[in-house]
């Protein structure tokens, strides 16, 4: 009987796999001096309340003290998360991270005060600071971007009642969170080597990539029995939620719950409405690869479990860390040597933490603080899907790092609206830099469908969930009742809507919305859907050597939160406001689908 292979434990992993958190304090006393003097500042802090509208040299006191010390505290959460992550079995690291968030709650509660004292201040008086002390310049758009909330910003007494009343408004999405995944009792189903296994959300997925057709239909339709027979109680949780959105943007003096959640980062809607008008135009694109998909499986009738079971079998390419480097550099050159400069100190000064190892939380993320490496972590397994996920996390890395070098701290980070840009923009010139080196076919076949399958997956669907958010919080402000016969209804007609007539219109698909999650995170996943798009677009003129393409790209990686996020991608060339970034999304999907259709009609023949 073979041995099974063990994970390494954490101090048996190379010294130079893992990520260097050294430079960010020389040890673990130092990080918990550190914390003390954070503790110390936020009284300080504290101590400041009520002085802001006496002179515009306390303004600036004011807002400099709190920069300094959360600049600090950041850096000391970014070590400790990271210390815990690498082994969460670490009690030493849980103790330290534990000291880190009660820290910065201590320092959350200290500094509460200053934003509203400073809406407080009259117009007039701020605007007087402003000019009068040189010093507070460069924080205009920081205050510019607190205050324009000011007319949706309430009386204290009624600020006070809204906060103690936020654990009842989040009480349905609280429900729903608990039924849907601790309560909710799901029964057997076979797997693929005919064992009786007991159904739950992560096997659901995994099933439903089974080649066997049987396992995948089998899985689909006792999951939605079982949502089907809690479909009222689905309902009661997302009516109840829409309406207290829907309230809380009545309050504040907003015209719907989508201009309030919009207006948090400055997005005009017209970005919603032109994001689903385009994806609409161009839902026959779907249409042709849902029906690829078809031919591909060779199947007389194609059903919604249909969809994600890979169409070319296992990736016929895999990659080593070390190969991965090497040809991460040689495909984002069109970024230039300025990027290539920090791709290379990313891997020489160990801003990656490799290897899987016991207790190392699973996943890969890029995370980091204005005064430290934006580090990444990684559990790597030789595949072209690591490949792309270290890509992709470089580009968040990137852009942190950039915007940290090329911005104060106060504007030293971005909003999340633009957060996936920069990673989306990372994949796509990676499978253009694949498509032009391997010309095996099998392997461009994979490629090509792991490109659409990410766009259908991100696009198209993100876009279908966007859509079905507005319409029920459109019906709740009308006082229509959401009931499960009118979101199933409705969810049934827009799925169909979306994959087209190729695909039969199974009944269970009517009742996915009783299972996302996606529609509780109030007018959320419109930004994964924009951010593929401009991502998409961005790379293309790139590639395509467009007229000063980089150099505007890299205007956005280093503009951080300097100015709103459309502002911001305005300088990148792409206007969020207008159809055109998406129009030339949908253009390289469809050239990628061409290509896909005539190398499997020529593998075919």
């Amino acid at each position: 009987m073979a041995e099974v292979k063990q994970l390494p434990k954490r101090d048996e992993v190379p010294v130079e796999m893992t990520w260097d958190l050294s430079v960010i304090y020389t040890s673990d006393e130092a990080f918990e001096t550190e914390l003390k003097e954070i503790s110390a500042l936020a009284e300080e802090v504290k101590g400041l309340q009520g002085t802001l509208g006496t002179s515009s040299d306390a303004l600036l006191k004011g807002i400099e003290t709190i920069l300094e010390v959360n600049q600090k505290a950041e850096r000391a959460y970014v070590y400790s998360h990271l210390k815990n992550d690498q082994d969460t079995a670490n009690s030493t690291y849980q103790t330290l991270h534990d000291k880190a968030i009660a820290v910065l709650t201590q320092l959350g509660e200290a500094s509460s005060w200053f934003n509203p004292e400073v809406l407080e201040m009259e117009e007039e008086t701020l605007e007087a600071y402003l000019n009068e002390n040189e010093g507070l310049a460069p924080y205009r758009h920081m205050l510019d971007d607190l205050t324009s909330q000011r007319e949706h910003v309430l009386s204290a007494r009624e600020e006070e009642l809204l906060a103690g009343a936020s654990e009842i408004f989040s009480s349905a999405s609280r429900t729903f969170s608990v039924l849907n995944n601790a309560d909710i009792e799901f029964p057997t189903v076979k797997d693929e080597e005919g064992n009786e296994v007991k159904l739950s959300h992560g096997l659901f997925g995994k099933l439903m990539e089974s080649t066997n057709r049987e396992v995948r239909e089998e899985a689909f339709k006792t999951l939605y029995k079982t949502y089907e027979g809690l479909k009222n109680t689905f309902a009661t949780t997302l009516g109840t939620h829409v309406k207290a959105h829907n309230y809380q943007a009545k309050v504040r003096n907003f015209p719907s719950a989508r201009a309030a959640s919009l207006a948090n980062n400055h997005i005009p809607e017209s970005v919603y409405d032109t994001l689903l008008d385009v994806v609409n135009k161009n839902l026959p694109l779907l249409h042709r690869y849902v029906e690829l998909r078809k031919k591909l499986l060779n199947v007389d009738t194609l059903h919604m479990y249909d969809m994600y079971t890979p169409l070319t079998g296992k990736a016929p390419i895999e990659y080593t860390i070390e190969e991965a480097t090497a040809e991460t550099l040689k495909a984002l050159q069109p970024l230039g040597e300025e990027y290539q400069t920090i791709l290379k100190e990313a891997f020489e000064n160990r801003w990656v933490d490799w290897h899987e190892n016991e207790g190392k939380r699973s996943g890969a993320y890029s995370s980091g603080a204005y005064d430290t490496n934006p580090y990444i972590l990684m559990n790597w397994q030789d595949s072209l899907n690591h490949f792309y996920t270290l890509v992709h996390e470089l580009g968040h890395s990137v852009h942190s790092y950039f915007t940290r070098n090329n911005q104060p701290y106060a504007y030293g980070d971005y909003s999340i609206f633009l957060a996936e840009i920069a990673s989306t923009t990372n994949e796509n010139i990676l499978t253009d830099y694949l498509l032009k080196t391997q010309t095996d076919p099998n392997v461009r076949i994979f490629i090509l469908n792991h490109y659409l399958d990410g766009f259908k997956g991100t696009i198209f669907r993100q876009t279908q969930f966007a859509e079905f958010e507005h319409f029920i919080h459109q019906k709740a402000q009308e006082g229509i009742p959401l009931t499960q016969e009118l979101l199933t209804d409705y969810y049934g007609d827009l799925n169909a809507k979306y994959y087209g007539p190729a695909v039969e219109r199974d009944p269970e698909i009517a009742l996915e919305w009783t299972r996302i999650p996606h529609f509780y995170y109030n007018y959320y996943v419109y930004q994964y859907a924009t951010g593929f798009s401009a991502a998409t677009a961005l790379a293309q003129r790139i590639l395509d050597g467009e007229e000063n393409a980089l150099e505007k790209y890299l205007t956005y990686l280093k503009s951080g939160s300097s100015a709103y996020p459309i502002e911001v991608m305005k300088k990148a060339g792409v206007d969020m406001t207008e159809a055109t970034y998406i129009e030339d999304a949908m253009k390289v999907f469809e050239s990628r689908l061409d290509e896909l259709e005539k190398l499997i009609e020529d593998s075919q023949s």
